[in-house]
C-alpha cells in the first residue's frame, strides 16, 4: 500500500500470532519489539504502516515485516529480507499469496472473516482473523493482534 507523507514514530509493538491447524494445541508465538508506525494513503483512504524488524523469536531473522491497514476491510504483512512475503488480507475475500520461507516459496490461499482496526495518532490495537489454505485444503485458522505504543 502507497504511503502517505506522515510523521514517523518510534513505537513499541506488541505482537501475538495464534496459528490452529486443529491437529492438537495452537502454536502462539508473542513478542514485544521496537519498531516504526504512520499514517498512509490508499487513493482517498486514509490508514496506518506498522514496520518492525524480525528475530529469531518470529523464525525470519534478517527480514523486516510491514504491516498496512485501511479501516477493517483491507491489511497486508509484506515480509522483505532473508525470506520473502505478501499477505494480502480483505474482509470476506480470498486472496492467492506469496509465502516465502527458507525452505523456499509458495502460494497460499488467505480467506479473512474479520478485521479490527483501533489504530490512531497515539497507536491503539490491529487484530485480524484469517485462514490458509494451499490447493483449497485447510491448513489452518489465524488471527494476529498488534498492540501499538507510543515512547
Amino acid at each position: 500500500m502507497p504511503s502517505a507523507k506522515g510523521k514517523e514514530k518510534k513505537v513499541t509493538i506488541t505482537l501475538k500470532s495464534v496459528s490452529d491447524s486443529k491437529n492438537g494445541p495452537p502454536d502462539v508465538m508473542e513478542l514485544i519489539t521496537q519498531g516504526t508506525f504512520k499514517p498512509i494513503k490508499l487513493g482517498n483512504a486514509a490508514g496506518w504502516e506498522i514496520s518492525y524488524e524480525d528475530s529469531e523469536a518470529t523464525g525470519f531473522a534478517g527480514s523486516t515485516t510491514t504491516v498496512s491497514c485501511i479501516g477493517e476491510s483491507l491489511a497486508s504483512m509484506t515480509r522483505s529480507g532473508s525470506t520473502e512475503s505478501h499477505l494480502v488480507i480483505e474482509k470476506n475475500r480470498r486472496h492467492h499469496c506469496h509465502y516465502g520461507t527458507e525452505y523456499g516459496d509458495m502460494l497460499l490461499g488467505i480467506s479473512t472473516s474479520r478485521i479490527i482496526n483501533r489504530l490512531s495518532e497515539e497507536g491503539g490495537v490491529l487484530y485480524f482473523k484469517y485462514t490458509i489454505d494451499v490447493n483449497s485444503a485447510f491448513i489452518s485458522e489465524n488471527e494476529v493482534y498488534f498492540q501499538v505504543s507510543t515512547d
